[in-house]
C-alpha cells in the first residue's frame, strides 16, 4: 500500500471535511482544501506523472517547494503512484520546483506556479512545464497500476513502511482530532515529516501559515480555533 493510500483510508471516511488551510500572510490569502478536493489534486498529480512520465515504483522525483496547498497535492500524489520523494533535482525523473527555482539534473522540470486560486503560470517557462494547467487535465481517482510495496523508497532513502511508522509514532503527541497551526516549511525529509505527515497522519486539520506575520498569528489561532502549534 502507498503512503498515500495508507494517509487518505481513514480520511475518506469525511471527505468533505476541512484538511488544509493555507494561509499566506505576506500575499494576504487564505485557500481551505477538504479531504476530497486533496485527495483530487494528488490523484491527477499521480495520474500525470505515471501518463506523462512512466513514473514507477522507487523513481526519484524532486520537490523544490515551499509549505503550499498545491505541495501537498504534488508530495501526496508522487507517493500515491510509488515515487521516492528527494531533496535534490539531480537524477530525478522530475523535478517540481517553485518560479525562478532550478530543476537542473533531473529528467524533466515542472513549474508549480503556487497562484493562490490554482491558475497556471502566467508566461510559458522555457524548458519546464506548467504543473497546474498539465495535472488539472488528469483524473480526479487514481488507482496504482503496479502494487507500492512497504519497502519501496518514499522520503529521502527511508521507506512507505519506515516513513508511516515515524509519523504514526508523531502523531501521538498532537492528539486525535487536533486543529495544528503549523510554520514549519516542508523541507524534504524533516519538515515534510513532522509538518505535513504527521498532522495527516493525526487526522488533524492543519492550518499551514506561510511567510508568517508573528502578529497576526494569535487571530490565526482564533479563527480556526487550533489547538497545537508547530512553529519553525
Amino acid at each position: 500500500m502507498s503512503l498515500t493510500d495508507a494517509l487518505f483510508r481513514p480520511l475518506l471516511a469525511q471527505p468533505g471535511k476541512p484538511l488544509i488551510t493555507h494561509y499566506d500572510d505576506a500575499a494576504g490569502t487564505r485557500v481551505e482544501l477538504s479531504v476530497a478536493t486533496t485527495a483530487n489534486w494528488a490523484a491527477k498529480t499521480a495520474n500525470w506523472l505515471v501518463e506523462e512520465f512512466d513514473v514507477e515504483p522507487g523513481d526519484p522525483v524532486a520537490v523544490v517547494l515551499p509549505a503550499h496547498w498545491q505541495t501537498a497535492g504534488v508530495l501526496l500524489g508522487a507517493w500515491w503512484c510509488g515515487a521516492e520523494v528527494v531533496a535534490s533535482p539531480a537524477g530525478a525523473r522530475v523535478a517540481f520546483v517553485a518560479p525562478g527555482g532550478s530543476g537542473a539534473g533531473a529528467e524533466s522540470t515542472a513549474v508549480v506556479a503556487l497562484d493562490p486560486m490554482g491558475r497556471g503560470l502566467t508566461a510559458p517557462v522555457p524548458g519546464a512545464l506548467d504543473y497546474l494547467n498539465e495535472a488539472r487535465a488528469y483524473g480526479d481517482d487514481f488507482s496504482p497500476m503496479i502494487p507500492i510495496a512497504g519497502d519501496t523508497p518514499a522520503l529521502a532513502g527511508s521507506t512507505v513502511d519506515e516513513v508511516l511508522a515515524e509519523a504514526r509514532s508523531r502523531a501521538g503527541a498532537l492528539g486525535s482530532g487536533a486543529r495544528v497551526l503549523s510554520t514549519v516549511e516542508w523541507s524534504v525529509p524533516e519538515g515534510v515529516l513532522g509538518g505535513l505527515l504527521t498532522p495527516l497522519s493525526a487526522g488533524a486539520h492543519l492550518v499551514q501559515i506561510s511567510n508568517p506575520d508573528a502578529s497576526k498569528l494569535d487571530d490565526r489561532r482564533a479563527a480556526e480555533r487550533t489547538t497545537v502549534d508547530l512553529l519553525a
